[in-house]
């Protein structure tokens, strides 16, 4: 277990703890085995455990709220929203404008990426509500569509 160097009176010891249980040691001191009863009662040092708490997952406290439309759901005006937060690169069309589905209205950086965000519904700009450089969060309406 442990191993120690003593000097007693000028004369060197080398003593090594192999084993204890309760208050009894044994102890081998110069290759000569000791069994010694300690008055205090020791144990054996314990490699501590690692104890982890069970991980229970998030739940959300509310129901999430849909950012977009579904792809079978009518087209039509509407909003057009940031999918996450990021900053406008580039807005590719003007107010007045008329788009289709899937025409690219504008690029947004978001996490070092540059994302395009396309129309889902056809129709004519009524308005931009961000401009080129403007920090955007997650659900911010971009561009109103008639």
């Amino acid at each position: 277990m442990k191993k120690f160097k003593f000097t007693i009176n000028g004369n060197q010891y080398d003593a090594e703890i192999a084993n204890i249980e309760d208050n009894n040691a044994e102890i081998i001191v110069n290759g000569v085995k000791y069994n010694v009863e300690v008055q205090i009662n020791m144990q054996a040092a314990k490699t501590p455990k690692l104890v982890r708490s069970v991980s229970v997952p998030s739940t959300d406290v509310h129901p999430s709220v849909a950012k977009t439309r579904s792809p079978s759901a009518p087209k039509g005006g509407g909003n057009i929203q940031s999918p996450l937060p990021g900053v406008i690169l580039d807005i590719l069309v003007n107010v007045g404008d008329t788009v289709k589905i899937g025409q690219r209205l504008l690029v947004l950086e978001a996490m070092k990426m540059e994302n395009n965000i396309e129309s889902d519904k056809a129709g004519k700009i009524l308005s931009i509500s961000k401009q080129k450089g403007d920090s955007v969060m997650e659900g911010d309406i971009l561009i109103v569509i008639e």
